[in-house]
Order: C-alpha cells, then sequence, then structure tokens
C-alpha cells in the first residue's frame, strides 16, 4: 500500500477538487470527524472551508497548514466501506491527527473506488502538530496495515528498487566517464520510461542528457547514443561520451526494447491514477510553477518542464520515484497536457474546477453554522476520535503524444549534420 501526505496553504482549493466529484454524483463523503454534519446530509465548498476557519486562523505563523492524505491499496484489494473507515482511522490515529477536523471523500469516477483525505496540521489551540519523519513513519504504519487488513503487500522487486540510490553527476568532482556509468548502466533495471524524451527527463535528474546522433559506417547508416554531464543549470559541461562505453542497456537498440516493456508494464501499473490524482490536485491548490514543483518534490515527484527557444512549453514529464515510473502529462490524463501548462504559467489562464450547475440546499450555506456554534461543536466533540486515508487507481495509458513529437523534432534539429565518432 502507498501512502501519498500532500502539504499545501490552499485549504479552499483542496476541498474543491474533492467536492467536485461529489456534486457530479462521482462520489460521496464517507466520513467526517469533529466536522457538524447538515440536516440534510449535503455539503457545499463553502460549508466545509468554514469548518476549518476556526483551526486555520489559531495560527498565523504555519504556512502549509493543509494536509491532503491518500492511502493506495493494491488494485487487486477488495476494501468495503467499513474497512477503508477502520483502516484509515487508525492511520490518522497512529499519524497524530486523530483529534483533527477532517473529511473523507469517497471517489466512484473510475474503475475502482478510491478515498481522499483533507485535514489540517494545526490545533484548536494554534500550536502546530509535529511531523517529522512523518513519510517513514506513514511507510511504517502501512506494513502493519496490510498484515492486519490482509493486503497485497509490495513484492520483492519494488523492495529491492526502494533500497537502490543513484547519486547526481557532480562535473567538478571529476571522473565524469564513471560517475555517469553509475548511473546510466542501472537506471534501466529500477525506472520504467516509454519514450527516449522521459528518459531524458529521468536522467536530467541526475545532471545528465542523452542526444542521438547519426553517421556513416562502411557506406551505411548508423544511428547512435551520446551522453554529457549537465551543470546545475542544466547546461552541458562534459565531452560526449559514447552509449559504447556504459554498455549494452545504455544504448539505442536495448533502450528501444525497454520503451517498448515499460509501454505494456505501464499500462496497467496503479500508480498512473495515483500520480494522475496527485498532480491535479497541486495545480488547484498552487499559484505558480515553483509551488507546484515544490509540493510534488515534497510527496516524490519531479517534474520536468521542457521549453522551446521561445519559451513555449511542450513537454511535461513527471517522475514518482516511488512507483519508479517516467510519465508525460497527457499520458496520464489529456487535460494534463503541455498545452494546459503553457496556458497556465506563460499566459496566466489556469485551469479551474468547475462544479456542477445546480442549487445548493439551504442548509450548506456559509451562514448556516456560524462561527460561534463551530467553536461549541469543536469544543463538545474535542475527546471524539476518528480516522481515514484514500486509494487510487487508473484507466489505461494513453499512446504518443504531441509532446514526444516535438521533443523528437527538437532533438533532430540539435542533432542535424553530427555523426558518430
Amino acid at each position: 500500500m502507498i501512502a501519498k501526505i500532500g502539504k499545501g496553504s490552499n485549504m479552499y482549493g483542496a476541498i474543491l477538487y474533492n467536492q467536485q466529484k461529489v456534486d457530479k454524483e462521482n462520489g460521496a463523503v464517507l466520513l467526517l470527524n469533529k466536522i457538524p454534519d447538515t440536516v440534510d446530509g449535503k455539503y457545499s465548498v463553502a460549508y466545509f472551508n468554514k469548518c476549518f476557519e476556526p483551526y486555520l486562523s489559531a495560527n498565523i505563523k504555519t504556512e502549509k497548514t493543509v494536509r491532503h492524505i491518500s492511502l493506495n491499496p493494491d488494485p487487486a484489494d477488495k476494501v468495503s466501506d467499513e474497512q477503508f473507515t477502520e483502516m484509515t482511522q487508525e492511520y490518522m490515529e497512529r499519524m497524530g491527527y486523530g483529534s483533527q477536523p477532517y473529511i473523507v471523500f469517497k471517489h466512484t469516477d473510475i474503475d475502482r473506488t478510491h478515498i481522499h483525505i483533507v485535514s489540517t496540521c494545526v490545533g484548536i489551540d494554534g500550536k502546530k502538530i509535529l511531523d517529522d519523519y512523518d513519510h517513514p513513519r506513514s511507510m511504517s504504519i502501512c506494513r502493519d496495515l496490510e498484515t492486519k487488513y490482509n493486503l497485497h503487500k509490495a513484492t520483492e522487486q519494488e523492495q529491492k528498487q526502494g533500497n537502490k540510490v543513484f547519486k547526481p553527476v557532480d562535473y567538478q568532482r571529476g571522473d565524469i566517464k564513471s560517475q555517469i556509468a553509475s548511473v546510466v548502466r542501472h537506471l534501466p533495471k529500477y525506472y520504467s520510461f516509454s519514450t527516449m524524451g522521459s528518459y531524458n527527463a529521468l536522467l536530467s535528474l541526475f545532471n545528465i542528457t542523452v542526444e542521438e546522433v547519426k553517421g556513416e559506417r562502411n557506406g551505411q547508416t548508423v544511428n547512435g547514443l551520446v551522453y554529457l554531464a549537465l551543470d546545475e543549470n542544466g547546461n552541458k559541461a562534459s565531452n560526449p561520451f559514447k552509449a559504447s562505453l556504459f554498455g549494452k542497456d545504455a544504448g539505442i537498440a536495448q533502450l528501444q526494447k525497454h520503451f517498448e516493456q515499460s509501454k505494456e508494464k505501464m499500462k496497467t501499473n496503479p500508480a498512473r491514477s495515483v500520480l494522475k490524482n496527485t498532480v491535479e490536485l497541486a495545480i488547484h491548490t498552487t499559484s505558480n510553477e515553483t509551488d507546484f514543483k515544490k509540493q510534488l518534490t515534497e510527496q516524490g515527484i519531479n517534474t520536468v518542464v521542457r521549453r522551446n527557444s521561445e519559451g513555449r512549453i511542450y513537454g511535461m514529464t513527471f517522475t514518482d520515484h516511488e512507483s519508479r515510473s517516467v510519465w508525460n502529462g497527457s499520458q496520464l490524463d489529456r487535460n494534463l497536457s503541455a498545452n494546459v501548462f503553457n496556458d497556465w504559467w506563460n499566459d496566466g489562464n489556469k485551469p479551474e474546477l468547475k462544479i456542477q450547475d445546480r442549487p445548493v440546499s439551504k442548509t450548506n450555506e456559509l451562514d448556516s453554522l456560524p462561527t460561534k456554534d463551530l467553536f461549541e461543536f469543536i469544543s463538545q466533540e474535542h475527546s471524539r476520535n476518528f480516522d481515514l486515508g484514500l486509494l487510487s487507481l487508473l484507466p489505461d495509458a494513453q499512446g504518443e503524444d504531441y509532446e514526444e513529437e516535438q521533443f523528437a523534432k527538437q532533438m533532430k534539429k540539435k542533432k542535424k549534420g553530427r555523426g558518430l565518432r
């Protein structure tokens, strides 16, 4: 089971992302903890946001007050609503959020039901709940829950992958060839990536780039690859090294096989929907590129943005280090393509979530529960303890897309006229 802990500052955006599913009849509110129910059991974004205000206003020092947590069992696990509730209650209690207000949203917009939790790390006393080493603690709790609820455990291969650490190349340290070799000889054994563009995006995280070169040998056209080190700004910082220096796994023929194998593997990879949900949430809870990338990095996801010489974004690649998989934005969803991010970051047209147009009951309006009554409710319920979590999944992966076509064109322009030596 995989856990994702999102930390942000936009409570409204986190609630909106989830409540949209409910309002479109693709979800439901499964559980409320320390949040008063409404008369008719219907809710609005404004109502939920109001319920968190007493906590958020009690602390003006903490920047990231919002917690959006997901627990993701294996797709083969069949978990009932009651089990989800029990499992997530235990998770939240052990993570230190058992006495906090939180909402459990159940989504049914894809084949397999999944759950999201929205909460806050600020207590009613204004103090921030300590979250040092929360990711290791979360992993430990997940292992216990797998045993308790007889869920599928991580495979031996996945556990081995999790133990493998690759170090970025430091071009100033010298012995660049050996540093590049320590990465490219083994990277395909641990990561799934289905295109040359996604492979290059992954390599860039380790200060490496790969270029395709063409030449002639004995009257025949020969294709090959060369690897180079990058500096801290992404500029080339070394002479090129032929792929043959690093073994067959670094060569173009073997990589093509890896691309095909990865495509098949990624079609059924449950990490896709988890990543899709995480990226979508980051869009709606951040306001700029820097914050967007930072939020995803905190959840073990690196973002690589590819721009042309005019600054237009033509590629978005997300590397999920938890599942060791690399995805183009349009592979995750057509609404996460490069064009969407270009319109947002270059033109200021941020994609917005739209709630289904239909009247909301008076009991759901902001004035339905005054702040005074909220404080009274919180005081009365202070001894109650609930908890919760989330799960997600994915449809079939998309095929080749505009991003990769543009990337290939960019590469061809740069390499035109260069030959193998």
